[in-house]
């Protein structure tokens, strides 16, 4: 009874782990199918949404649901100017330079935010009960927010690419970019809309899952970096992939943590 209770334990922290993984992952998918660039400013996104998130609730004692739509604008205007400023005046670089653009803004975000502030921070989660018993595993109260709020993103989203006009000019410029041109569709508009909905995608991420741990100026770089290996797992450009890719690594992540703790970021 133990045993199993435990495996149910270390099954709803996997999947819930894994649900940030997959919003991250994501963004990077978003970017990627629209623009072909591998967006590795992706964590930052996810950083900057738990840090404003911290200030406006700790420092300016914001209540919680405007602090969230004001910490989300924040980073959704970071993105758009990310692609406004760095990578559309370079669009006729090769890949590899826009890709090697990304890196220094995330560097220069990173560098920012610590010039900000060095510490760590975290604030109360979300309104709800403080744990609930699933097949024997406590669940926090936070946990549910978390897979709430992932869930109805991952719907908003296939909602969104299959029945919005502009849904649909994402998808044709992930398949095929000068077709899309062609055809009239405003390719450079899509890579903004990208770059602004995978800094929504983060900032959610990162507001939804700070309760649970700490935020810091660091932390972007570790998040991206899962959420990059999410993708790889379910197939670079892959909507369901990612989501999947997503969950089996917080999975692996939370198992390998109580049978190889060294080597958890190894494996």
């Amino acid at each position: 009874m133990v045993a199993s209770e435990q495996l149910a334990q270390y099954l709803v922290s996997g999947i819930t782990i894994g649900s940030i993984y997959a919003l991250i992952a994501l963004g990077f998918t978003i970017i990627y199918n629209t623009t072909g660039i591998i967006n590795f400013a992706q964590g930052e996104f996810v950083m900057l949404g738990g840090m404003c998130m911290a200030g406006c609730t700790t420092v300016l004692h914001m209540p919680v649901f405007p602090a969230c739509l004001l910490s989300v604008a924040g980073v959704v205007a970071v993105g758009l100017m990310i692609e406004r400023l760095a990578i559309r005046p370079a669009r006729t670089a090769s890949v590899v330079t826009l890709i090697i653009i990304t890196i220094g803004v995330s560097i220069i975000i990173k560098s920012l935010t610590a010039f900000v502030t060095k510490d760590s921070f975290t604030y109360p989660p979300f309104p709800g009960p403080e744990h609930i018993k699933v097949c024997g595993a406590s669940m926090p109260g936070q946990s549910l927010w978390i897979l709430g709020t992932a869930c109805c993103i991952m719907m908003l989203l296939s909602l969104f690419f299959h029945f919005t006009i502009r849904g649909k000019a994402m998808r044709a410029c992930a398949i095929n970019r000068e077709a899309a041109y062609i055809v009239g569709i405003d390719v450079e508009k899509m890579s903004f809309l990208s770059f602004g909905l995978s800094a929504l995608i983060g900032a959610v991420a990162g507001i939804m899952v700070t309760p649970t741990t700490q935020m810091a100026w660091y932390r972007g770089m570790d998040l991206g970096l899962k959420g990059f290996c999410a993708v790889i797992l379910g197939g670079l450009g892959s909507s369901p992939g990612a989501v999947i890719g997503g969950l089996v690594l917080g999975l692996l992540d939370t198992f390998a943590s109580f049978f190889f703790s060294g080597y958890k970021d190894a494996i």
